[in-house]
């Protein structure tokens, strides 16, 4: 069953079915991360090559977007420190270490799983707002794009780490 991707081994227990496959697509980007940077050194953290985002860029910008999508989808705005991490998002820092990285997407992931366990899936429709700007959308509509948004941003880890070994 390891072999399987993680929508394959049914279902998240505590998750509710309608969001089975947040789940499912946000522990697949926990299990695909840990594998695509297990060979890659700290020195290849900020590399970009051919001009593409680093692969700490890419660390960064995932535990980001799942922690901001989580946050409007409890229809909350973002913090002062939510904001300082965006901005801070590809900025080389040699103070970081790819397993730092990897251990807080884990920890944002594992968190956020255990949210989708009590959301009441008779409130996916109810409308969230995304940014400053308000962006009107659905509570089931942020929840996606936190999981295919760091779904994308795997498919381009991947890449740049392939470039770089």
């Amino acid at each position: 069953m390891e072999n399987l991707e993680v929508w394959m081994r049914g279902p998240i227990e505590g998750i509710p079915a309608l969001l089975q496959p947040v789940a499912h697509a946000l522990l697949q980007v926990d299990e695909d991360v840990l594998k695509y940077t297990k060979q890659l050194s700290s020195a290849h953290l900020w590399t970009k090559p051919g001009g593409n985002a680093s692969i700490g860029f890419h660390l960064q910008h995932i535990c980001g977007v799942i922690d901001r999508m989580f946050t409007y989808a409890e229809n909350k705005s973002l913090s002062d420190e939510q904001f300082d991490d965006l901005y801070k998002e590809g900025i080389e820092n040699s103070d970081v270490s790819v397993t730092a990285l990897v251990e807080n997407l884990h920890r944002q992931i594992q968190q956020s799983v255990q949210k989708l366990a009590i959301i009441d899936p008779e409130t996916l429709t109810e409308v969230r707002f995304l940014g400053r700007k308000r962006i009107p959308t659905t509570l089931i509509g942020l929840l996606f794009h936190a999981a295919e948004h760091a779904q994308r941003h795997v498919g381009q880890l991947l890449v740049t780490a392939r470039c770089i070994n």
